[in-house]
């Protein structure tokens, strides 16, 4: 990489890029490699690291990220037990570190992975060597501790070097703890002096203590003597420390042998740990950042939609739209300062250098971007006093290196081009410098304020202009950019709002020539319709949404109402059904009691006249209630013709579609459809697919009756029937419970509104509705229709005996 590329990448903020992704690696050596990560030129391997990200991306959802933790250099420590040095504690616990590591990361890639994917290879190439793990941390526990189970010799030299230490301290103790050598011991205690048991005794009465001296305290008062008696085991006990030491030192280099037999898949795991801690770091990174993939093409074209700087705060950021490369090769960005034409320019090269690091970008799906061989910018201020550079030498310094290097494979990006010198001259080496670059065959993107600049992107055929919208209202940049539109400086409506005298902007605004102001004005005009146009289509899109949000409403409406139709229909056969199966019950009943009433009274029956043979009638009765289950089995298939109206249907008349027994109200006519209210359902039928309700039946609907039933002891009953010229029935009566379990939440509202109608027409007192338990959704729905329903006075959860949470009884209002 050149030195101006390395300069156009620090440029281009990609090294604060690399620091994020360094934070989400594990490893030291992933972090180091985070940070010197460089843009590939080559398509092929900027695949590759992208479909790498991807899995990574992918496998981090299903499964979260491998742990790195043990992942630290081995490849020094390596290379001396190859040698055959003996590795410490320390290093040989790193070897177990990255061992466990390789084998973590190796059971954490899933098996049962139905398509290979492209860090398929890097897992399966993770050998790992269980054996020697295990070994190396039943032998060193820690980093200063060999274990007793390294070896049956170091146990047992320990279980000596215990007894001998016991033996010492056990004469020491009684030395310590008589009193006869109170007045000869400085203090009763038992301390060490160059690993050997020691007491501490009084200069003056070293006489009375035979034994060995092995220091003096500073000030001369203390003598720290070994007593004979504890010598010998002392002597004991530093031949087994000599012992111990040798043991551990022969454990150490048995495992650095082991180590060292094992160094290249040692050093392969350790590496493929690294590389694939770097991969997940981008792919934890994309997750951080909410970034997608890049579409990459072959031609030079980038497309990126609702992209943000990624070092910009992504609650406050603005996202913008950028195209190049497709139907123009050159972007001149116009627009006030401050307004955001160096963030996006910025944003256009960052995020080509992140695609072609292997990192998602901060962009909406379908962003398109290509690789470029070289990503040169000219963005800031580089002025320099101590080699004598102003603004302009700067960046002519800096356009002279690039366009030396720039050919078909380059992006260029030029921050406020040919500014710092006469504004004539400067745009004039604007455009020379854009034609230049276009002749170079390279893409490019420039920012200005040169007017000439903005009707030379409008005169030229492959140059686009762009601007940064500017709100004339509030008088606020809004950092979109908008391309096809030039910008205006809005140079004096800034210095307005920043307070400077009204008088002397109308001086400057004089100062202008009159074909400057007229630009301008129209450029005014041009962003004042743009933003109009902006709105309505704004509103426009809004409306579109509401309508096909409406029409699919109304379709799962429509869906919604033929299953409940379906639902009610099997209900209703099921209930007419079981009425059929109580009536032959009853029927059984009554018939037995006649058997009985006919033994007890047949004298009596006989003298009043002859018999009616009960047979017969049981007989009669169970024909009739055959011929009922057969009809409602087998339906005859043919429908009974809808007769017509006597006169056309009109708002306020009441209609019945064939298979629904609910009288439904006219609520509109229009042509030949009609709008239908049944409680709380509304639709629209044919007028030829309804019954017209008129003369006696209407008029039944609206008047209650009065009949009578003959209870079984003889007592007479009442109840309310309309007049409809039948006889009442079980069927026609309103239920006073209703089983909605296994229903869908909307299919149930309809049901229980239709159920509570009922009640209400068949002036029930109490209700009962079966939701059952489950999770609770189809209770909560059923409260709240309950809650909305007018005619309910009060309800409330089943208690004990009555289904408990499963049920709501509910009161209706008198």
């Amino acid at each position: 990489m050149s030195e101006l590329t390395e300069k156009s990448v620090r440029t281009l903020e990609l090294p604060r890029v690399l620091e994020l992704l360094a934070e989400q690696a594990v490893s030291a050596e992933a972090k180091e490699r985070s940070l010197r990560v460089r843009p590939e030129t080559l398509r092929e391997d900027v695949e590759r690291l992208l479909n790498e990200t991807d899995d990574a991306r992918a496998l981090i959802g299903q499964h979260g990220s491998p742990s790195f933790s043990g992942v630290k250099p081995v490849a020094e420590a390596l290379d001396r037990a190859d040698r055959g040095g003996a590795l410490n504690l320390h290093e040989l616990l790193i070897v177990a570190g990255v061992l466990t590591a390789a084998r973590r990361t190796r059971e954490y890639f899933p098996d049962e992975r139905q398509e290979r994917g492209p860090l398929d290879s890097y897992f399966l190439s993770l050998r790992g060597n269980r054996f020697l793990e295990e070994k190396i941390r039943r032998c060193i526990p820690d980093e200063d501790t060999v274990s007793d189970a390294a070896s049956p010799e170091l146990a047992d030299i320990r279980r000596h070097m215990r007894a001998a230490q016991s033996k010492s301290r056990q004469i020491l103790q009684k030395i310590v703890s008589s009193p006869s050598y109170a007045k000869i011991l400085q203090e009763s205690i038992i301390t060490q002096r160059d690993g050997r048991f020691v007491v501490p005794v009084k200069a003056e009465q070293r006489a009375a203590m035979p034994g060995l001296v092995h220091d003096i305290s500073s000030s001369g008062a203390t003598v720290f003597v070994e007593p004979m008696g504890v010598v010998q085991a002392n002597n004991e006990f530093i031949e087994l420390q000599a012992k111990e030491q040798k043991e551990i030192d022969r454990i150490l280099a048995e495992l650095s042998a082991d180590a060292a037999a094992h160094r290249r898949d040692i050093e392969d795991d350790y590496n493929n740990l690294v590389r694939l801690d770097l991969i997940f770091a981008r792919g934890q990174l994309s997750y951080k950042m909410d970034a997608v993939r890049p579409v990459l093409r072959r031609d030079g074209a980038i497309r990126l939609r609702k992209a943000r700087h990624l070092l910009l705060d992504p609650k406050s950021a603005v996202r913008i739209d950028i195209s190049l490369g497709e139907e123009f090769d050159t972007l001149v960005i116009t627009g006030p300062n401050t307004g955001g034409k160096t963030v996006s320019l910025k944003t256009l090269g960052l995020l080509t250098l992140m695609a072609q690091c292997g990192l998602h970008i901060p962009a909406g799906d379908g962003s398109v971007l290509s690789v470029y061989e070289r990503v040169l910018a000219d963005i800031g201020d580089e002025q320099s006093i101590e080699q004598s550079l102003s603004t302009f030498s700067a960046h002519m310094t800096n356009i002279v290196a690039i366009l030396q290097e720039t050919d078909d494979k380059s992006l260029l990006l030029f921050d406020e081009l040919g500014a710092g010198t006469d504004p004539v001259e400067g745009a004039a080496l604007a455009i020379a410098v854009i034609q230049r670059v276009r002749a170079l065959g390279a893409k490019s993107a420039a920012t200005t304020h040169y007017a000439e600049l903005k009707t030379f992107a409008m005169t030229t055929a492959g140059v686009e202009n762009a601007s940064c919208e500017f709100n004339v209202e509030t008088l606020a940049p809004t950092y979109r950019l908008i391309i096809g539109i030039p910008g205006k400086s809005n140079a004096f409506a800034i210095s307005r709002r920043l307070g400077l005298p009204e008088d002397i902007i109308a001086d400057a605004q004089a100062q202008m020539s009159g074909d400057s102001l007229r630009f301008e004005d129209i450029l005014t005009q041009l962003e004042e319709k743009r933003q109009a146009l902006e709105r309505r289509e704004t509103e426009s899109e809004r409306l579109y949404r509401q309508r096909e949000e409406d029409a699919r409403k109304a379709r799962e409406f429509r869906e919604q109402m033929e299953r409940a139709k379906e639902h009610a229909r099997s209900r209703g056969e099921a209930e007419a059904k079981r009425i059929l199966k109580d009536a032959r019950s009853a029927a059984d009943g009554v018939f037995a009691e006649l058997d009985a009433l006919r033994k007890a009274h047949e004298k009596a029956l006989l003298e009043h006249g002859p018999v009616v043979d009960s047979n017969e009638a049981r007989a009669e009765l169970r024909r009739k209630l055959r011929e009922a289950e057969d009809a409602l089995s087998h339906p005859d298939p043919r429908q009974e013709p809808i007769p017509k109206p006597s006169r056309p249907i009109q708002a306020g008349d009441l209609v019945e579609i064939p298979g629904v027994r609910t009288p439904a109200e006219v609520v509109s006519v229009d042509g030949e459809t009609l709008r239908l209210k049944a409680g709380p359902i509304n639709m629209k039928v044919n007028a030829s697919e309804v019954r017209l309700i008129e003369g006696p039946e209407r008029a039944a609907l609206n008047q209650p009756v009065t009949r009578k039933k003959r209870g079984v002891s003889g007592a007479s009953a009442t109840r309310t029937a309309p007049k409809s010229g039948v006889s009442f029935s079980p069927r026609s009566a309103a239920q006073r419970e209703l089983d909605i379990r296994g229903m869908e939440t909307i299919e149930a509202e309809s049901v229980v509104e239709n159920f509570l109608s009922g009640a209400v027409m068949g002036h029930l007192e109490t209700v009962v509705i079966i939701h059952g338990k489950g999770t609770g959704a189809l209770r909560k729905a059923v409260h709240g229709i309950l809650k909305r329903n007018k005619a309910v006075k009060s309800f409330r959860l089943g208690v004990y005996g009555e289904g408990e949470d499963g049920v709501t009884v509910v009161t209706l209002k008198k």
